[in-house]
């Protein structure tokens, strides 16, 4: 059953631009695309019949006739806020271009498309859904479309339903798999168009024409006011030292919006890290540094903002992290001393000098890919004891007095599915605009956008950029695959230079801010904020 305020968001209304106002009129002109690819002619070798398309951005024109279309749609990989809207968006734009069109929900995620697993999607159903968290309409799942039999059953179900589109909404990997799906049905004469949606929570899905993921800016939101009530509580208990892990594997955006929102006492940007070379040791000694600091000032409590993925950023430890991957994916058999007779000398060394804790996290827990988990490697408790344990000498040396408690958190799966701010209600909702649109158009191979997001959404624009346009190569169990690259926190950003120039005072005199939880109802200011970090970038 809905809440009283879940109720209440059914009824909200997403701010359409006014781009879309008159959407029978719209149609899609191509533009001039920044080289954005990497190694183009591998990429043109693996997608030949998608590569080199143009930038495509939509303008007002005549207004021509539209036919009836059949789309499917999908949810791919974890839950991010707004997805719902991007399915709302999606159907009412169907149907605004023609009545008849018929929407089909994918079920639990690419394994539906692959079974041809479905529902039809209608207003009765989709109602409740609307401005609501979650994915729950038609379920996810993390399930990759990249063997030939997985290829050619998503092919016969596609052909099967006779469907013009299928829109899929996910990540980084979940665009990759838009891409190879588009170039495949291409390949096989299918007239099945594919669109990507860009989401995840991380940011890390991100180009000159994605300014940023959906779902970010609502589990920025809602960890921002965690945050915020333990800087309370650190400032009136003043005897804890908080170690908050935030999602965030590959990139540290979560963590930099967060330091944003909330001013800690110290936050670890992992792009940082490897920038400046720095090992476990330096990164230990450096916070003691400054706990030693406050402590002289009568400060034995703070906050600490770790990335999940910091881990791989610390240069010893990716390279140990690269070796095992490639031991490891040679083999099924886990044995410690196999591993570490494989690796070099420092990676050996690397290893062994971690807790055992951490040693079987690195071994034990693998992901789709056959890389590590870093997710599930407790990386705060790992630089909490390597702190304790910096500070513990500084005790025998006479050199610190102060006394070192730490708490632990791990804030992840509380943001995905949240009620959806504001901001990723009106962006989700002209994303599904946008690739409706792009599938009437008879367009493939492109992921949507909304462009202009830190100008009100009135003033949004919508386009959509081609898939292998952001594409390069990384390595997966072992061997080199095309994907759709991530984005790293950009250290030359106008975001991180602010952070930059603030964190010193943060660190010693307890800024601490909070923002409180996600307002919907109210001053404009506060209900349709947008992310901190997209406003710095923008300097609006």
């Amino acid at each position: 059953m809905l809440s009283p305020l879940q109720i209440v968001r059914t009824q909200y209304l997403p701010i359409i631009p006014d781009a879309l106002q008159e959407i029978q009129r719209l149609s899609f002109f191509p533009e001039k695309i920044n080289a954005l690819a990497q190694d183009d002619a591998k990429i043109q070798k693996a997608f030949p019949k998608t590569y080199g398309q143009p930038l495509m951005v939509a303008k007002t024109g005549n207004e021509k006739e539209r036919s009836a279309k059949r789309v499917g749609v999908v949810f791919s990989g974890g839950q991010a806020a707004g997805g719902h809207n991007v399915i709302a968006g999606l159907f009412d734009a169907l149907k605004l271009l023609h009545q008849q069109s018929i929407l089909l929900g994918f079920l639990d995620g690419p394994s539906g498309i692959i079974g041809g697993k479905r529902i039809e999607i209608t207003e009765e159903l989709l109602a409740p859904y609307r401005n609501q968290g979650g994915f729950d309409l038609i379920g996810s799942g993390r399930t990759k479309i990249e063997t030939e039999e997985q290829l050619l059953a998503s092919l016969a179900t596609v052909q099967s339903l006779k469907l013009d589109g299928l829109v899929i909404i996910g990540g980084d990997d979940s665009n990759t798999n838009a891409a190879v799906l588009a170039e495949f049905f291409l390949a096989k004469g299918c007239a099945t168009k594919v669109i990507g949606v860009p989401k995840t929570i991380d940011g890390d899905l991100k180009n000159p024409y994605v300014a940023i993921s959906f779902g970010f800016d609502t589990a920025a939101k809602i960890f921002s006011e965690m945050i915020g009530n333990i800087g309370r509580d650190a400032i009136s208990a003043k005897k804890y030292y908080h170690f908050i892990k935030l999602m965030g594997r590959s990139a540290s955006h979560i963590a930099l919006e967060c330091a944003l929102a909330t001013q800690p006492t110290y936050a670890f940007i992992g792009e940082e890290v490897s920038a400046q070379k720095k090992t476990l040791e330096q990164i230990a000694r450096d916070l003691a540094d400054l706990i030693c600091r406050r402590s002289e000032l009568g400060k034995n409590y703070g906050i600490i903002l770790v990335p999940e993925g910091l881990i791989e950023f610390i240069p010893e430890v990716k390279a140990l992290i690269k070796e095992l991957n490639k031991i490891l994916a040679q083999t099924a058999n886990v044995d410690l001393n196999h591993v570490i007779s494989g690796l070099t000398t420092s990676s050996g060394s690397c290893f062994k000098s971690l807790p055992e804790a951490i040693q079987k996290q690195l071994l034990f827990t693998r992901d789709p890919h056959g890389n590590v988990q870093v997710s599930l490697i407790e990386t705060e408790q790992l630089l909490a004891d390597a702190v304790e344990k910096e500070l513990q000498k500084r005790q025998r040396e006479g050199t610190y007095k102060g006394k070192f408690n730490v708490l632990r958190h791990f804030f992840g799966y509380e943001g995905r599915s949240g009620l959806p701010s504001n901001f990723d209600c009106n962006y989700c909702y002209s994303l599904g605009y946008a690739a409706a649109l792009l599938i009437d158009e008879g367009l493939t191979g492109y992921m949507a956008f909304v462009q202009g997001l830190h100008l009100t959404a009135s003033k949004w624009k919508i386009g959509g950029v081609p898939l292998t346009s952001l594409m390069g190569f990384e390595v997966r169990k072992g061997r080199e695959k095309a994907v759709v690259s991530k984005a790293l926190v950009d250290l030359e950003g106008r975001a991180f230079s602010h952070f930059s120039r603030l964190r010193e005072k943060w660190a010693i005199e307890d800024q601490f801010r909070s923002p409180g939880p996600i307002q919907f109802f109210g001053s404009q200011e506060i209900t349709n904020s947008i992310p901190l970090s997209l406003a710095i970038e923008e300097n609006s």
